[in-house]
């Protein structure tokens, strides 16, 4: 047995040609016209479209992370509370009108809506000016 003799176990695969059919040389397997049927056939990447379709944000990008106070008039403190009663954010939790946020109590601000004849004393809340100027008149106490 001599060099050429030799036989290869497994077939060799023949390598697939581009470009070649159609009829008499016209599209080459490729179709007709357009992106894809040009050399390199760089194709515009789907993530793009989908980025230019959303609408571009305007201004400024990021929310405060300090949380604005939850508000509170002065007629459901008129009311839920007594005479000489002292109004703060567990006071107010107690009463259902305010609610925990992550196992503690949120800012409070009192909001002048409404009247007050009560004498409350507030303390641990934000009072708004005409809130104030109403709780003082009623006899009441800002701490």
């Amino acid at each position: 047995m001599q060099i050429q003799d030799v036989k290869r176990s497994t077939p060799q695969k023949k390598s697939r040609q581009i470009g070649r059919g159609g009829k008499r040389g016209t599209t080459a397997g490729r179709g007709t016209k357009g992106q894809k049927a040009r050399a390199g056939s760089k194709i515009r990447p789907n993530l793009r479209d989908q980025i230019k379709k959303i609408p571009k944000l305007r201004g400024y990008k990021f929310q405060s992370k300090n949380e604005k106070p939850t508000p509170v008039n002065l007629e459901t403190i008129e009311k839920l509370f007594v005479d000489g009663a002292s109004v703060n954010p567990a006071s107010l939790a107690e009463k259902k009108i305010i609610s925990r946020k992550g196992g503690r109590f949120p800012q409070v601000k009192v909001l002048g809506g409404g009247t007050i004849a009560k004498k409350v004393s507030v303390s641990g809340c934000l009072v708004s000016a005409a809130a104030r100027e109403k709780i003082e008149k009623a006899g009441g106490k800002i701490n």
